[in-house]
């Protein structure tokens, strides 16, 4: 097995963890990847040692310092127990959806910089989503996301907040290279297949759209995939989430990159808010 059929899948103490294990054991059992699991402890988690000589008042005994710092050594130390333990934890899961090669990396730094160390092995980067309460914080991979997705070579799979089982995909086509990318990637891939595929785009129709349409569909037929073509009216950000919703889609795929609303929405400052209005995982794809 090659290092780029790695599945590397990022998880924390959220409750999209439990999620993105049996996500990533899905994918492993279509795809026959490994699975790594990985748990980044940031650098407020990691700094045994911190200077508090400014926070102290003038006069304070040295002790006192001392006492704090090996306070921050305590902390550090238990936060590294805590990431064994999350990563123990998600191995169970794997191991009892029946994945059978399993890896777990516990890294010190940031989520953005380990995908960029991580991707050249990687076949697919799959995270959680995030909730409100998280996103206030710092360094989340909610903030990060948009950063993620620039960083990754890979495609990017963003996993829902529960796990169910996947049989209908909308892709999301604007007609850009990315997003025909994204469908050649689709035929190639063990993991769409027997699946159903429904191909849309949004915005107004035109020749050049609905040949590029019809190129995709063919492509996904010669692969062997049931696959459907539709035009839809209004705004990506808004139309997506509500076609999932309505026609009961269980994963939504997007090019990252493309030439039209749909570039704006990926790139744009909307991408998490549009990523967390679908209620079932985005993949990504460059």
């Amino acid at each position: 097995m090659t290092a780029t059929q790695k599945i590397v899948a990022f998880i924390d103490g959220s409750i999209y963890a439990e999620s993105v294990c049996h996500h990533a054991a899905w994918i492993a059992a279509r795809t026959a990847a490994a699975v790594e699991l990985v748990h980044v402890l940031g650098p407020r988690d990691t700094s045994g040692k911190r200077d508090h000589s400014g926070a102290i008042a003038l006069g304070a005994r040295t002790a006192l310092l001392q006492e704090l710092a090996e306070l921050d050594a305590q902390r550090s130390k238990l936060m590294s127990h805590k990431g064994r333990a999350i990563l123990d934890d998600a191995r169970a899961i794997l191991d009892q959806d029946g994945v059978a090669d399993i890896t777990t990396r516990l890294r010190h730094g940031g989520v953005v910089e380990a995908v960029a160390e991580l991707d050249p092995e990687a076949r697919l980067i799959i995270l959680g989503k995030r909730g409100e309460d998280a996103d206030l914080a710092k360094g989340h991979l909610g903030s990060n996301l948009e950063r993620i997705i620039r960083t990754s070579t890979r495609p990017v799979f963003v996993a829902a907040r529960a796990f169910k089982p996947i049989t209908r995909v909308l892709v999301a086509y604007d007609g850009g290279a990315s997003a025909m990318k994204a469908v050649d990637h689709i035929a190639r891939s063990p993991l769409f297949q027997g699946l159903s595929i429904h191909v849309v785009t949004v915005g107004t129709a035109s020749p050049a759209l609905e040949k590029g349409l019809g190129n995709a569909q063919a492509m996904l037929k010669a692969a062997g995939l049931a696959a459907t073509t539709s035009v839809l009216p209004g705004q990506p950000e808004t139309a997506l989430a509500d076609l999932v919703e309505t026609q009961g889609f269980d994963m939504l795929v997007m090019g990252a990159y493309g030439h039209s609303r749909i570039r704006s929405l990926v790139i744009g400052s909307t991408t998490t808010a549009m990523i967390r209005a679908c209620k079932v995982p985005v993949v990504l794809m460059r």
